[in-house]
């Protein structure tokens, strides 16, 4: 986790980190954990870090990642640590849900993808505890730490969307929804956009921070998938986008939400963006892959430098074994390397025979998953892709914004990396009047940052082959 500054305006867009601090999941004899007071601790040791090196700050924003969500009592104190969404709590719940509002209606509603670790699935998990029956107050990540901020309740719009709790045709929390599945209502703030203000700093943060009081926190896209996707430097129409990191989130931004049965039976998801836009896309497992298998040969004592790694994987046989990065044997933390070893072995193909084998396996897994999630996009909306804008970590890799180009066909323009970082900049400047709108924004960010662009090249029946050899050949709408 980092904290950064960034400054904003006319021709001028720039960040710098102040601060790192770690993010270690914490394994209960239960259950799986965040550590979010630790997180909180780092938020404020980089406010302080940031006061020190800059004196003022005008706004302070705050994304995360999505579904998971701290429970407050009716004192306003946090009811344990929140579970992380890797936990295996909500495996089976989502038969239990779909008997009360079924699978296909469920998703009308609220246009979310399904995806066992959902909010609406941990909460049915929590039904019946204590835990849940002391709560008065349920608050995503974000707005949490926004609220130890502040002291201010809300819930900001781009993470309440994957809640599976969120109506995607009103813009607002399904009262309704709710009351089916006896979820209380009382529990959920109400809404935020981007851009509203959340509240001025606490006295006590003021005083640990050696920020003033008077300091603003503003509600930005929150949903760090929903930051990035606002600084996806795209000048004109026809892009897609892949947000890549520990997820590849790829998908189409649209002016209103698909809730067929197609995109349905396609597990594609309808989130909010900013400016009422929709996010239309898959979550596929990312890069996570990848770190889980660097950490298990770290862990071993072998050489894990990604750098030699992925260039060693640049020379391997192409297409030797390939891998759905979206089965669930992958999902939990551990031993990916031997996981991946099984995937093959159970399915005729021969496991990867060393490390960099190992790591070409997953880096072109998941650009067919990407070229079959765009074609799917593209397919259900009714949606001409040109271009494709892969921000994130995973714009540093490559190899894989190449393999990505060879496998859509398709130009990939990478970068920024720091994208989440910097839509959560922009949003606070826009709202201080220092940029303009969502087009202004994402020129600036085409004018100020480093950007690469990959051309397709290669043999496209090859992937279709590889694609077809682990069914990710892109669905046909129904």
């Amino acid at each position: 986790m980092a904290g950064r500054v960034g400054r904003a305006g006319a021709g001028t867009l720039d960040l710098t980190e102040v601060h790192r601090f770690p993010n270690r999941p914490v394994r209960l004899p239960d259950s799986l954990r965040w550590d979010v007071l630790a997180l909180y601790q780092g938020v404020l040791d980089g406010l302080g870090r940031a006061a020190r090196t800059y004196g003022g700050i005008a706004s302070v924003g705050i994304d995360s990642w999505a579904v998971d969500y701290g429970l407050l009592d009716a004192d306003g104190q946090l009811l344990g640590n929140p579970h992380h969404y890797r936990d295996s709590r909500t495996e089976g719940v989502g038969e239990r849900v779909w008997e009360s509002v079924p699978a296909d209606e469920l998703y009308r509603i609220t246009g979310l993808q399904h995806l066992a670790f959902n909010t609406v699935f941990q909460l049915a998990a929590a039904s019946g505890s204590a835990q849940l029956a002391r709560a008065r107050t349920l608050l995503m990540i974000p707005d949490l730490l926004t609220h130890w901020l502040t002291g201010s309740v809300g819930a900001e719009a781009t993470n309440a969307s994957t809640t599976g709790l969120f109506d995607a045709r009103t813009g607002d929390w399904s009262a309704a929804l709710m009351g089916r599945l006896g979820i209380d209502r009382g529990l959920f703030p109400p809404i935020r956009r981007p851009g509203d203000a959340a509240g001025t700093l606490l006295p006590y943060v003021a005083a640990e921070t050696g920020l003033p009081e008077s300091t603003r926190v503003t509600a930005v896209a929150s949903h760090d998938t929903a930051s990035a996707v606002a600084a996806v430097p795209a000048t004109g129409p026809g892009f897609a986008y892949v947000s890549c990191g520990t997820w590849s989130l790829a998908g189409l931004e649209l002016t209103r939400p698909v809730v067929t049965e197609a995109s349905r039976a396609a597990n594609f998801t309808n989130e909010l963006g900013l400016d009422g836009s929709y996010r239309f896309l898959r979550n596929i497992m990312g890069l996570w892959l990848l770190s889980e298998s660097l950490r298990t040969w770290s862990d071993r004592g072998l050489p894990a430098d990604l750098e030699p790694l992925t260039e060693r994987a640049a020379r391997s046989r192409p297409f030797a074994a390939l891998v759905d990065p979206d089965d669930p044997s992958f999902l939990a933390p551990g031993d990916m390397p031997s996981r991946i070893a099984a995937y093959c072995a159970r399915t005729g193909q021969q496991p990867p025979d060393d490390r960099a084998a190992t790591v070409r396996c997953i880096l072109e897994s998941l650009a067919l998953a990407h070229r079959a999630t765009l074609r799917t996009a593209a397919e259900l909306s009714g949606t001409d892709i040109r271009v494709v804008h892969l921000v994130g970590g995973g714009s540093r890799n490559a190899l894989l914004c190449q393999l990505t180009a060879d496998a859509t066909g398709l130009p990939v323009v990478a970068g920024p990396a720091e994208a989440t970082a910097l839509g959560n900049i922009l949003v606070q400047a826009r709202a201080d009047g220092l940029v303009g709108d969502r087009s202004e924004m994402r020129r600036l960010v085409a004018r100020t940052q480093r950007l690469r662009r990959y051309e397709p090249s290669g043999d496209g029946r090859a992937w279709s082959a590889a694609a077809a050899r682990i069914g990710l050949e892109p669905s046909s709408p129904a």
